[in-house]
């Protein structure tokens, strides 16, 4: 059950209370007939300070908002990499299939005429060498050319008092590509005098 206020107003103050100080107090200032503007007028301090908290908040939702574009694009970014990189094996895998059916039928006709299986595997690498001349990389196997570091790689050197001191005497194994974007350089020999 509530408990009925009470009026206090009859009874006295406490002894602790202290009597309000006497002498020197202030005369309240006649009552304004002007009206003090509310804390949403532009004008005054409160006003400014929601005016900047707002912009505040609007600064930080729009840097939010930017953050989360920033990290949105960044995953679709990887997402396309990842399938280009997946179209990219899927196209350089499909070029290398013709060599492949190749090979197996050069392997089914291997009782038969041995010239005709080396023509055969001649042809297969020529398509090979095709296939990655498609891609980019070129094959590199000549002889008497000026040894580039950039590539050839040097597996020997020989004497030849007929060729050129430091040209390629022989290719060893071919090299595939330009020297900015290459599979391997190719592995030679290089000419020395006496």
């Amino acid at each position: 059950m509530p408990i009925p206020p009470q009026d206090r107003s009859s009874d006295p103050p406490p002894e602790s209370a202290g009597q309000p100080p006497q002498g020197h107090l202030p005369e309240p200032a006649p009552p304004s007939t002007q009206a003090e503007p509310g804390p949403d007028a532009a004008t005054g301090p409160a006003g400014g300070e929601d005016e900047y908290t707002a912009a505040l908040k609007e600064v930080e939702d729009r840097w939010r908002r930017a953050l989360a574009d920033l990290d949105n694009l960044r995953k679709r970014h990887a997402r396309e990499l990842d399938r280009e990189r997946v179209v990219e094996r899927a196209r350089t895998a499909a070029a290398f299939l013709p060599v492949i059916d190749n090979l197996e039928l050069a392997l089914d006709h291997a009782g038969s005429d041995p010239g005709a299986i080396v023509e055969g595997v001649r042809a297969v690498r020529d398509q090979a060498v095709s296939v990655l001349e498609r891609l980019g990389y070129e094959r590199h196997a000549e002889t008497g050319v000026p040894f580039d570091p950039s590539r050839h790689e040097v597996v020997g050197v020989v004497q030849d008092p007929d060729a050129e001191p430091n040209t390629v005497a022989q290719v060893l194994r071919p090299g595939y590509g330009e020297p900015e974007r290459q599979l391997r350089p190719a592995a030679v020999t290089v000419a020395k005098r006496e």
